[in-house]
């Protein structure tokens, strides 16, 4: 497989088109940043939250734009202070191995919102949102603002017992014309985006409409990862000063999976090993050979090896209709109201039950709808020295999940394609219909005292129903009606903003959050148990809850701007969902509080500019999170886990980039080190600390041929080409792996190059 190549296919003729009408005929005048950057103009691309009450960093559209096209938005922020992210693709984009830790939390314990809507928990399986690559394309996003400690008290998500990002979505323009990218490279990549602008269609009525095709070859093994995408957006000045806005995405993506490792595995097999995917014949032999108890064939040694296939299959809709409107001089009015559809399978070609009549292997899918419908609302005061802002969000999620088997042909081929949802069922092992209402209200005061000194403090209260109700359980799961509630009267969060010059301050926070039960029959939720286990739990169990303080500085000076932080978090009643047999086959787990974690931490962010077109950005993370309780499981076993390292939290993190930019031509490259990270609750086994570059190039020729606007980019991930183990946890994290064979562990991409040309009418 050649990595590098860019394939004379449609995609590298319409490139070469492009680039053949821009030299038509230059222009003699350049780009916008062109222009603010000869003006003496800085547009700054991370903002380090000033005047804020706690610790919060945001990347504007300038630096998003530099990343390549495709990129998940949450790969864009791993540069940011405590942030940990990993994948198992050069995008970030590869939902079964998108990980992200922040300050010790990993994803599912942060929240995610776009435009102010849920997203969820972004899990894999994710019962109450999706993934924000599939929310929004990349090229239409405004800015991404992380809160690494914890979010405002209006944030919808019952899932941040730590931080927050908040996705935005850019805005129509007021002038008419349309954009179109193409991007090639590594592994047949192919991308288009098109965006088409209305323009002001009169009394400040605009909108914009967008489509865009991804499709890449995984970068090895035999597969594809393919994603179509619509977005639109329109705004429509409403009274003076308000605003009306429709959101409306959707989103088909359908993503071949990698084969999960361990690292005997990587040491007998390599990184490069994956699924058997081109090899039929091959699969069939393996299962056959598992089932009758026969040899397998060099080097494999286990049917667990290599798989035949594994797929994700999404599709989304999510529509919007929000107002913000000044209800007078002293009082402004915000709401909000959404609707988002989603199906969706995860297939795997399993050898452990075979096709009845067919091939030793059939397809087994989890199987997922999503019918989430909500409002959330606030109202601003504006009283003298004092902010009084309460809000509400309510929704309703009708999540359906299933598993289900689909047999395959002994023939040549097997007769089915992991591309593909699967129809016409032998087995249903489990299907359930989970019902949840959450009910969310927040009020909070924010009080100026003097000039330079802000208070702000306020709750939030908390009730998520959930309700599972089986359609089938053959396989044993919890197989009446079953309800549990998760619930907090008063959440509070309390923090200080004091500036101490027009170039320094100071800012404090302290706040509660829990996260709410999972309603679903897979993971680490209570419906996932055995009836008896839930009618076990379900009295005694408790909800995640967090307390988090931060202290930090912001400074700032000629040419530069950086913040220090130093937190402290409790974690109570965390949950461990503790197998009853191996992941892969779908065994049931017993859910149990297991006690808490202790993390305290330091982080230091700085951006600086010494030169008017060359900046330097750097972040350093020290992070100890620590379980502060041994396991004991219902049989009396004990783990001894008390002063262990989190799992996949590492201790330390340090990120560096350096970017010059004449605002015609830029150049910028990221280092980003990650520590070890343990991957075994006893800490026995870890994934090595890495160190990755990633480089971007890219020229501004202004206006040439029919386009007002051109530039070209080159963009490349990994660029060292540097093996390592990327996502860690993928079917979950075992008590010891001193032997390495737990098959948890997905390698990251080798290096990766894509070019892309933008042109903008």
């Amino acid at each position: 497989m050649n990595r590098f190549a860019i394939h004379k296919d449609p995609l590298a003729l319409a490139i070469a088109v492009l680039l053949a009408g821009a030299a038509i005929a230059p222009q003699a005048h350049a780009a916008e940043a062109a222009a603010d950057a000869a003006n003496g103009e800085v547009t700054e691309v991370i903002v380090f939250g000033r005047g804020e009450t706690r610790q919060v960093t945001q990347l504007t559209a300038s630096d998003l734009t530099q990343i390549a096209p495709g990129t998940s938005p949450i790969k864009a922020i791993e540069k940011l202070p405590g942030v940990n992210f990993q994948s198992a693709d050069p995008f970030g984009a590869y939902e079964w191995s998108t990980r992200i830790t922040i300050r010790g939390f990993n994803q599912t314990q942060l929240g995610y919102t776009l435009d102010g809507l849920p997203l969820g928990d972004m899990s894999y399986g994710n019962h109450n949102g999706l993934h924000i690559s599939r929310a929004i394309s990349s090229e239409n996003l405004g800015n991404v603002t992380l809160s690494q400690g914890t979010g405002a008290l209006g944030t919808a998500s019952t899932n941040n017992l730590g931080g927050t990002l908040q996705f935005r979505s850019l805005d129509p323009s007021m002038e008419g014309g349309a954009k179109l990218a193409i991007t090639g490279g590594s592994e047949n990549t192919r991308r288009v985006f098109a965006r088409l602008e209305t323009g002001d269609l009169g009394d400040g009525l605009r909108g914009y409409v967008s489509f865009t095709d991804q499709k890449a070859d995984k970068w090895k093994g035999v597969g594809e990862q393919a994603q179509k995408q619509l977005n639109l957006k329109a705004l429509m000045p409403v009274g003076n000063g308000g605003q009306l806005t429709l959101l409306f995405t959707g989103s088909d993506r359908a993503e071949q999976d990698y084969q999960d490792l361990s690292f005997e595995m990587i040491s007998r097999l390599g990184y490069d090993w994956d699924n058997i995917s081109g090899d039929w014949a091959l699969a069939k032999q393996l299962a056959t050979a598992y089932q009758t108890g026969g040899a397998f064939p060099a080097p494999i040694t286990s049917v667990d090896d290599a798989y035949f296939d594994a797929s994700g299959l999404r599709k989304d809709r999510l529509g919007a209709l929000s107002l913000v409107l000044p209800v007078n001089d002293n009082l402004d009015l915000n709401a909000a109201i959404y609707r988002h559809k989603n199906r969706g399978q995860g297939t795997w070609f399993t050898p452990y039950v075979p096709t009845p009549g067919g091939a030793p292997i059939s397809v087994r899918t989890t199987e997922y709808g999503i019918e989430r419908n909500g409002l959330t609302g606030s109202l601003t005061l504006q009283a003298g020295s004092h902010e009084l802002n309460a809000g509400l969000w309510f929704e309703t999620n009708d999540f359906h999940q299933a598993r289900r088997f689909y047999g395959l042909s002994a023939g040549a081929t097997p007769g089915r394609s992991a591309q593909n949802f699967q129809s016409d069922a032998f087995f249903t092992q489990w299907e359930y219909q989970f019902k949840t209402k959450t009910a969310q209200f927040y009020v909070q005061d924010t009080w100026t005292l003097a000039d330079s000194l802000k208070a702000n403090f306020g709750f939030k209260s908390v009730q998520v129903k959930n309700r599972a109700t089986p359609i089938s359980a053959s396989g044993g799961a919890v197989n009446v009606t079953s309800d549990i509630e998760a619930q907090e009267s008063f959440l509070p969060q309390a923090g200080l903003n004091w500036t101490l010059s027009d170039t320094q301050e100071v800012f404090f926070l302290v706040a509660q959050n829990m996260r709410a039960f999972v309603a679903a029959a897979t993971g680490a939720a209570p419906f996932a148990a055995t009836q008896a286990g839930f009618n076990a739990i379900k009295n005694s169990l408790q909800p995640e809850t967090s307390t988090t303080a931060e202290l930090g500085w912001r400074f700032r000076g000629e040419g530069y701007e950086g913040v220090v932080s130093a937190y402290r978090v409790k974690f109570q009643d965390r949950l461990l969902a503790i197998s009853t047999g191996p992941g892969i086959v779908g065994a049931p787990v017993a859910l149990q509080n297991v006690g808490g974690v202790t993390t305290n931490g330091l982080e230091a962010g700085l951006a600086w500019k010494p030169l008017q077109d060359f900046s330097v950005y750097g972040s350093v993370s020290f992070n100890q999170s620590e379980y502060d309780n041994d396991v004991v499981d219902g049989n009396g076993g004990r783990t001894a886990l008390k002063g262990k390292q989190v799992v996949d939290a590492p201790e330390f993190l340090a990120k560096l980039e350096a970017s010059y930019d004449t605002g015609k031509f830029f150049v910028r490259g990221n280092v980003n080190h990650t520590g070890k990270r343990y991957y075994s609750y006893l800490n026995d086994a870890s994934a090595p600390a890495t160190t990755l570059v990633d480089a971007a190039a890219g020229y501004r020729f202004g206006a040439m041929g029919f386009a007002k606007e051109l530039s070209l980019q080159l963009n490349a991930t990994n660029l060292l080409d540097k093996q390592y183990v990327s996502t860690i946890g993928s079917n979950g994290f075992p008590n010891s792996d001193a032997t390495g064979t737990n098959q948890t562990l997905l390698a990251g991409a080798p290096r990766q190059v894509f070019i892309t040309i933008d042109a903008r009418f």
